[in-house]
């Protein structure tokens, strides 16, 4: 498998289970992340009980998605990811975000760290004054 083909499996399995409301949150991390998992995404800090908290805002708010995936690499148990995440919301609609990302995984599969800078890519640019 590719690691494009991988990263693109692991986030669309994962959130399909999160958005379908499959089964407990924890028992659903535990199938996808380690449990000392460190995410850094845009400078902030999550641990497991931060991830776990973080899905049942995603499991409320999002009607649908999918990872469009444009680039990775694999060494050994590390990837850089490039990908963008389109996800339409229940109140606001449709929104993209590309993230970089560079995760590290267990021979298992699971992610045990992940550091990721994002950028939303539909936000409407502001008027410019003349």
């Amino acid at each position: 498998m590719t690691p494009e083909q991988f990263v693109a499996d692991f986030f669309t399995a994962f959130t399909e289970a999160v958005v379908s409301g499959e089964g407990d949150p924890a028992e659903l991390m535990a199938r996808y992340y380690t449990r000392d998992v460190v995410q850094i995404a845009d400078g902030v800090r999550l641990d497991w009980d931060r991830l776990l908290a973080h899905l049942r805002p995603v499991r409320r708010n999002v009607t649908e998605f999918r990872f469009e995936m444009h680039e990775a690499l694999a060494d050994g148990d590390r990837i850089a990811a490039r990908f963008t995440i389109h996800a339409r919301m229940r109140k606001s609609g449709p929104v993209s975000t590309e993230v970089f990302m560079f995760g590290w995984f267990t021979p298992e599969g699971l992610l045990r760290r992940a550091d990721q800078l994002t950028r939303i890519l539909d936000r409407p640019e502001p008027q410019q004054r003349r």
